[in-house]
């Protein structure tokens, strides 16, 4: 810009005048070199030429004439207040975006440490005769001190499980008790929110001679089976949770 008009702005600080049209061809081209190797500015230019009706209001200005492109200049030129302002919009926007990314991976890496490993290490790893690892207390201990739990059994299947429940800041941490449950199967964990929405929460495998059987043969068929997990949604968002099989079908149903 020429010195009459302040300081020039770095490229990053560029981009929203380069959407509104406000360079001049010099300044254009500049920043459109700059783009070619910007990686930031081309996401934050990609936010702005989303946002046309309130360039075209923008445009509808007193004193302005018909509705210019992204890249011609305006007739009516907005404050740099204004341009700030949108900018500001955009980068809000994709903070929301940020933060609700954040929050479906804290629940990942709540699924992937703490349930499929909580799982093997609760149950002693499997018919290998091991005892349980420091980690099986996790599990079980977790849920034992975690105060806000339903219960349900399926009248059909006749498995009964209980989920534990805890407010975390990424969403909910949950443990699951499962008894009366026969193998070989796959299974889930599965949070219904009340707009719908699925998550799995965590997934193991059942051997065949079962978990939590009251007449097993072995002590280890006896004890039910813990699965710890997370979900984004927070505990008032969630309707209900589901057990299924891989294959489809619902082992047990719980009212959250």
């Amino acid at each position: 810009m020429s010195p009459t008009q302040g300081p020039v702005p770095n490229e990053h600080e560029t981009v929203g005048a380069y959407a509104l049209g406000l360079l001049d061809d010099a300044e254009a081209t500049a920043f459109e070199a700059h783009l070619a190797t910007c990686e930031w500015c081309a996401q934050q230019l990609d936010e702005l030429a989303g946002m046309e009706p309130m360039l075209a209001a923008l445009a509808d200005l007193p004193g302005s004439g018909s509705t210019p492109a992204i890249g011609e200049s305006l007739s009516a030129k907005p404050s740099p207040r204004l341009v700030e302002k949108l900018v500001d919009d955009v980068a809000e926007r994709r903070a929301v975006k940020r933060r609700r990314t954040f929050y479906m991976l804290a629940a990942s890496v709540a699924l992937i440490a703490g349930g499929p490993l909580a799982v093997m290490a609760a149950t002693g790893g499997g018919n290998s005769g091991q005892s349980a690892t420091p980690l099986a207390a996790t599990a079980k201990d977790t849920f034992n001190t975690m105060s806000d739990k339903v219960t349900a059994t399926d009248p059909t299947t006749k498995v009964s499980a209980t989920v534990a429940m805890a407010k975390k800041a990424w969403g909910t941490g949950a443990v699951v008790q499962i008894s009366n449950v026969k193998g070989p199967l796959k299974c889930s964990l599965i949070a219904v929110g009340k707009n719908g929405e699925r998550e799995t929460m965590t997934s193991w495998s059942v051997p065949e001679w079962g978990y939590g059987i009251p007449n097993a043969k072995t002590e280890e068929a006896k004890q039910p089976l813990y699965a710890q997990g997370g979900a984004a949604f927070a505990p008032n968002e969630i309707d209900h949770f589901e057990i299924m099989t891989f294959d489809g079908k619902k082992l047990v149903n719980v009212a959250a």
